[in-house]
């Protein structure tokens, strides 16, 4: 039987592990909590539980490695999460080799955005390229770029921060301590911040308002057409630098790409030279692969160099 990889894709309330093949195929996923609450032991002991039910029932001998995303900043040489919004007190912590300790195998730790964005370039919407740029919208916006079929992780794994690019100089406060940031604009947050404005007693979700937009609600169309605004000033920056074929849009708020992507795209069109001159060389379009684009590209980091273990 062929080898294969284990993904795992770390959450702050849950995580995932999958067994994945050397062709990219999701063989069997587990769900399981993370137990953030009762502290880093708790995390790690639940993602070895996971590993090694994958180990068991897989075999030992075809396994390749293991591959872990996590939300934050990593100092990738020593396996250190440096820092964690979603996990505070991963702070200075040694995940990568605690973990190999645990579960007797090779591990390798990445962004969870860089991992989703290696995934789609692997197996997803940009496996006809070998650069792109990823971005995650979620609770937040996250990011991923790779350059010649490889993670961009910059000077001590913080590059591809796309979420703290500055889309308005006078626009709201960010949690990093800039104003104006995209994850302020665009992410299912801030969708929710401006629709608390302009549904005061309604309380509605990012999926709420999305519903509305369905229906022709003129308010909601018109907060998707900020976040479209948003995410084209970002775009076009990002074009400017690096004018990559392909610009992938992931997460939990794409369902409502029909209502905030005419927008995006004319923006970016609008202010980036790159989109007007390179025209459909340059593609701005909805990732493919979802909730396994981490999964698949975490295992990828040990199926592209790995040896059985």
């Amino acid at each position: 039987m062929q080898h294969y990889a284990i993904g795992v894709d770390l959450g702050g309330t849950n995580l995932r592990a999958a067994a994945v093949s050397e062709e990219g195929e999701v063989i069997e996923l587990l769900d399981a909590p993370t137990n953030g609450q009762r502290g880093n032991d708790a995390v790690l002991e639940a993602m070895a539980a996971a590993i090694k039910q994958l180990r068991d029932k897989h075999g030992r001998a075809r396994l390749l490695g293991i591959g872990v995303g996590v939300p934050g900043f990593i100092l990738m040489d020593q396996g250190l999460i440096t820092d964690s919004p979603n996990l505070p007190s991963m702070k200075n912590f040694p995940m990568r080799d605690l973990l190999s300790d645990l579960v007797d195998a090779p591990v390798i730790l990445e962004n969870d955005a860089n991992a989703a964005a290696l995934g789609e370039k692997w197996k997803g919407a940009g496996r006809d390229v070998n650069d792109l740029v990823l971005l995650t919208l979620g609770t937040g916006v996250g990011g991923g770029i790779i350059l010649n079929g490889k993670i961009w992780h910059g000077m001590k794994g913080m590059g591809a921060e796309i979420g703290h690019i500055t889309v308005n100089a006078a626009g709201n406060p960010c949690g990093c301590g800039n104003v104006g940031c995209l994850e302020k604009h665009a992410s299912a947050t801030a969708l929710e911040a401006m629709a608390a404005m302009l549904f005061p007693d309604q309380h509605l979700t990012a999926k709420d308002l999305n519903t509305l937009a369905d229906r022709g609600d003129e308010k909601a169309l018109m907060v998707f057409d900020r976040m479209g605004d948003a995410l084209g000033i970002a775009i076009a920056a990002l074009s400017q630098i690096f004018n990559v074929p392909r610009y992938l849009l992931a997460g939990g708020v794409l369902p409502a790409w029909p209502h905030f992507a005419p927008r995006m795209i004319q923006e970016a069109r609008r202010r980036s030279f790159n989109f007007r001159y390179c025209g459909d060389a340059n593609r701005i379009a909805p990732a493919e692969l979802g909730g396994h684009a981490g999964l698949i590209g975490a295992a990828y980091l040990a199926i592209s160099g790995a040896k059985p273990v």
